[in-house]
């Protein structure tokens, strides 16, 4: 089972190399069209897939080696959400304000 090991690996290596390749967005893409990639990845199993980890598409260092896209911001979670809490602070003082209207009439 060991001997199959390495053919597992160099397997995994070019499907995540692949799947991250065609999920990657054409504006992040260095060096060469999207297309090329994909074929370089396919046939050059092992070189393909190590050479667009390193240098086929931008990398931002972040949290977790996480990268931000464009459109998208980064998750952040209800308490924290700045724009949630003034929203929250805002209904609070509408429901204030028709509590003090109706103690008026």
């Amino acid at each position: 089972m060991l001997r199959y090991l390495p053919f597992l690996l160099i397997i995994a290596l070019t499907i995540y190399a692949f799947i991250d390749c065609l999920n990657t967005p054409e504006d992040e893409v260095k060096h060469l069209p999207k297309a090329v990639w994909v074929l370089i990845i396919l046939l050059f199993s092992i070189v393909g897939p190590v050479v667009w980890l390193f240098a086929g598409k931008k990398r931002v260092a972040g949290v977790g080696g996480g990268r931000p896209r464009a459109g998208r911001g980064r998750w952040v979670a209800p308490d924290d959400n700045p724009e949630f809490l003034d929203s929250l602070r805002e209904e609070t003082d509408k429901g204030k304000d028709t509590d003090k209207e109706k103690d008026k009439d």
